[in-house]
């Protein structure tokens, strides 16, 4: 039997990015506000640098970061004529956990999704026919939002993380050196593009001589020093290359640790939870008011926490995976089509070609999680998809993120074509190609399909007795034209630089959990205009249940070309506004804009 506690008016579950920021603009109203994280504490890097060293094995190999899947994991399957099973390793993506979530071990890559991207099935379907928009079972939404009401949004998320980069298109006017295929921005970035090293250099030029417009990476690795509107400083990185999958000791990584807590935690009426693991969201008697969570502590204690309003910010899968458990929302039905929980889930395609030269030194380990040219002509409706039997897109890019030396050759292969995996032949073209080497990445759009979903699984439970929540997945035709089309582009860009040899590496056959490949999972909660269609209205309002929102990925209707963290945020800093302008004062429904 839980223990009852006393109601706080906002009740937060989980504390990543969205809870950081819906916490920091909620706390001006007055109100109380709780947040209640699973996982353990971890402050602000100054206190988190003795133990967040710059250890591979224990933070990329052992994975010190991330969710313990021991204690919490979900099962896989490709379709549904499979046996969904547990993952037992993390690999294709990487669930963050503790204090900060993902927000701490993040690369800092920060996009804007293009116009077109909030328009996915009226834009396709007006420029390429409606079958474009249906074939191979595609299930693709509008967002119900524009690009154009997100734009200020967008713009404060880039100075809280002080975004260094440049303008592509400034109020409508294309700038030299950005990238001329982005939405209109407002303003300038905060802070000027990272200083690029030799890698990306080579692979913009070469990139320009075949006809592409490269430009820098938008980063959220600072430029140089920076002071935050909320009075954060963060200082000028070093480009030790340990930003994916570590914390960075330097305060010079965007994380809610260095962006939002020096503020929110002055906040008298802000509390946090620790180690405090939320089962179930309970509703009132008649299903349309989230009345309160049951959650457990380290002691396995239950307790039963009330909220005037409860948001959920937790990871995508976890934030989904409690919607089906509490009953909130009719769960997606793939043979008939009804339901919303669950539905769309969608994930991102990835392929690389690796350059490799004799006589340039190309230094690999002086890096920074956002460091690389980037180019955009391919990217989402940027180009002319007539008759290539495909919608989506995604980016090329040469980012010299790190070249820690373990993964780099044992994670990753970068080793010319026909080298053995193991043994001397192995060591040695390690030892010749590692400071000679580079990697072309391609980074591509996932649409959505009627047989990609999240549900419940019928057999495996965790170890509360909860059903695991179970992933059917796996890539369509439109994303193997599509990734492939990419690869090709990547290979020519990759022939213009000129190297001794390259080698593309194609994404092939079913997608894989096994290796690395993003953790940009999405869908499952998806936004849109009506209950019919959709979890959560434009402001990640529940439809059944208006005092609950659901934050996060989980509200995109399909997944575009980019890493998901700028949108997340921006959809978090719209809602905020709308709870803060509507809800407080009239509790129910938001009106639509």
């Amino acid at each position: 039997m839980a223990t009852k506690l006393p109601e706080v008016d906002i009740l937060l579950v989980g504390f990543g990015w969205t809870s950081a920021i819906m916490a920091q603009e909620l706390a001006e109203t007055g109100l109380s506000i709780l947040a209640l994280e699973r996982s353990a504490w971890r402050d602000t890097p100054a206190d988190m640098a003795p133990t967040f060293d710059q250890d591979e094995l224990r933070y990329y190999w052992r994975q010190h970061l991330f969710q313990n899947v021991s204690h919490d994991t979900l099962t896989i399957r490709n379709n549904t004529s499979q046996t969904a099973l547990p993952m037992r390793r993390l690999g294709s993506f990487l669930l963050g956990t503790g204090v900060g979530g993902a927000g701490v071990h993040w690369n800092g890559q920060i996009w804007r999704f293009l116009p077109s991207d909030f328009l996915a099935k009226s834009h396709n379907a007006q420029r390429y026919g409606p079958q474009s928009v249906t074939q191979y079972d595609m299930t693709v939404q509008d967002w119900g939002v524009t690009y154009e009401e997100l734009e200020p949004h967008y713009d404060t998320f880039d100075k809280l993380c002080g975004t260094a980069g440049k303008a592509g298109n400034l109020r409508g006017q294309i700038q030299p050196g950005g990238n001329p295929f982005e939405g209109p921005r407002q303003n300038e970035f905060p802070a000027p593009p990272l200083p690029m090293t030799y890698a990306p250099t080579l692979f913009a030029k070469a990139a320009s001589e075949v006809g592409y417009h490269p430009f820098p990476h938008p980063a959220g690795n600072m430029s140089q020093p920076y002071q935050n509107p909320l009075g954060a400083q963060l200082g000028q990185c070093t480009y030790c290359g340990f930003c994916e999958k570590f914390a960075c000791g330097n305060y010079s990584k965007a994380t809610p640790q260095t962006t939002l807590f020096p503020s929110l935690f002055t906040k008298p009426n802000f509390t946090l939870k620790t180690g405090a693991e939320v089962l179930k969201i309970n509703l009132d008697s008649n299903g349309k008011r989230a009345v309160s969570v049951t959650y457990v502590d380290g002691e396995g204690r239950e307790w039963e926490q009330p909220a005037g309003a409860i948001l959920l910010g937790a990871y995508i899968l976890h934030n989904v995976r409690l919607l089906l458990l509490s009953g909130i929302g009719k769960p997606y039905n793939p043979q008939t089509g009804e339901g919303v929980v669950g539905k769309n889930y969608a994930y991102q395609i990835t392929s690389s070609v690796h350059v490799f030269y004799d006589d340039k030194i190309l230094n690999p380990f002086i890096g920074a999680g956002a460091l690389g040219m980037v180019v955009d002509d391919f990217n989402g409706d940027n180009f002319d998809h007539s008759g290539k039997g495909f919608i989506g897109g995604g980016y090329i890019a040469l980012l010299t993120t790190n070249g820690r030396p373990v993964e780099w050759y044992a994670g990753s292969h970068i080793v010319p074509k026909d080298t053995p995996n193991w043994g001397p032949k192995w060591k040695a073209a390690v030892a010749k190609n590692y400071l000679k080497s580079a990697t072309l990445a391609t980074h591509g759009a996932v649409m959505s399909h009627r047989g990609n979903y999240l549900d419940l699984d019928p057999t495996y439970r965790d170890i509360y007795g909860r059903p695991m929540l179970r992933m059917t997945f796996d890539y369509t035709d439109n994303e193997h034209k599509m990734s492939d089309f990419l690869t090709d582009r990547a290979t020519d860009i990759a022939k213009a630089m000129r190297p001794r040899e390259f080698r593309a590496n194609p994404r092939k056959g079913s997608w894989s959990v096994v290796p690395y490949q993003t953790t940009h999972n999405t869908g499952g909660a998806i936004m849109g205009a009506t209950p019919q269609d959709s979890v959560v209205n434009t402001y990640m309002q529940s439809w059944d249940v208006p005092n609950l929102f659901v934050m996060g990925a989980g509200a995109f209707p399909q997944n575009p070309g980019y890493n998901p963290t700028a949108t997340v945020a921006a959809l978090t800093y719209r809602a905020a506004a709308a709870i803060k302008s509507q809800y407080l004062k009239a509790p129910g429904a938001l009106v639509q804009a």
